[in-house]
């Protein structure tokens, strides 16, 4: 199931004027990341690929975004608290350290031990809790409420995804239409974010969410157009591997995604490593979802000019090895 021409009926939370006032805002080491044209993949995939790379930034991802304009725009100094895999947190913490606010964090035991590193050393308090992101998630809105802090759930909160939304404007910078974009697809902020810009100002542009085959929560909560939880995750995606949708984010989608397609592991394994090979970019599997779309459904895309966001680069040394290696 796919819909068609996808449209915003009436008016939608997301709003166009905070996306542009959040380019403005947002610290300058996340925003106009590079994009451009990538000759070596269209060779086998059979259409023009632009790349927009968003790893050369300090948190090696474009979680920085959402949480800057968020914490740029935040009344008070509340004391905030999330639950994260690694990407968001760091982002959080990016932005806490940077407006001096207490930021508690937590992520489950099996949390990528380098990201776990680097939101600690951005200042953040940083607690381990469970063997997933559910358990960490529970644990974070307990302690929300037993210490008066606010809770920030990325998906739910419109600043982070308007925020997220900025890299929609950089791209329709581009001087042709895109046949569509491509967008790995977790929580759903940053999906809704470019869609919501990109929908407005080029309409024609397909939006495809890409989620990993052993993730699907948020495909089936968009199709279903409810959110729709799906007990454990299976990929090494960790961060688009989303359990339980919120059903503000599968809102924000609907109107917006023409379509989501699931990928497998595999698939991400080796768009990481062509992506390595010929671009000289070290990305998560995450980060690589877009591109291994594209091999994937290569027949779709044939003869088309293909935008994707490669959303983030942060491995540990191990997994370098493991991945990148082969």
């Amino acid at each position: 199931m796919t819909t068609t021409g996808a449209r915003v009926n009436g008016p939608h939370r997301l709003s166009l004027e905070r996306i542009e006032q959040a380019a403005g805002m947002i610290d300058p080491a996340f925003l106009n990341s590079p994009q451009f044209q990538t000759e070596p993949f269209e060779q086998h995939l059979g259409c023009r690929v632009v790349v927009k790379v968003e790893t050369l930034n300090p948190i090696r991802s474009f979680k920085g975004r959402g949480a800057e304009y968020f914490a740029a725009t935040l009344d008070g100094r509340p004391h905030l608290v999330c639950a994260t895999a690694g990407n968001f947190g760091q982002g959080m913490a990016f932005a806490a350290r940077k407006r001096g606010l207490p930021l508690t964090i937590f992520a489950s035991v099996t949390a990528n031990p380098m990201k776990v590193e680097r939101m600690r050393a951005l200042g953040a308090e940083v607690r381990l809790v469970g063997e997933d992101f559910k358990a960490a998630h529970s644990a974070a809105k307990s302690f929300a409420q037993q210490a008066g802090a606010r809770l920030i759930e990325d998906g739910r909160v419109p600043a982070i995804s308007e925020g997220a939304g900025s890299i929609g404007l950089e791209l329709l910078r581009w001087p042709e239409h895109f046949d569509a974009i491509l967008v790995p697809l977790g929580d759903g902020a940053l999906l809704a974010g470019v869609a919501r810009w990109v929908k407005t100002h080029q309409p024609a542009t397909k939006m495809i969410g890409i989620c990993a085959s052993g993730a699907p929560a948020m495909e089936r909560s968009w199709r279903a157009r409810e959110a729709q939880e799906h007990g454990q995750t299976e990929t090494i995606a960790d961060g688009i591997a989303v359990q339980s949708p919120y059903a503000e984010a599968v809102a924000d989608l609907v109107g917006l995604a023409d379509d989501i397609l699931l990928v497998e592991d595999d698939s991400l394994v080796s768009a990481m490593q062509k992506a390595h090979r010929e671009l000289g970019v070290v990305l998560e599997p995450s980060g690589a979802a877009g591109l291994a779309a594209l091999a994937t459904y290569r027949e779709r895309f044939k003869g088309q000019l293909i935008a994707t966001i490669l959303t983030g680069g942060n491995v540990t040394a191990e997994q370098m090895r493991q991945w990148l290696s082969r």
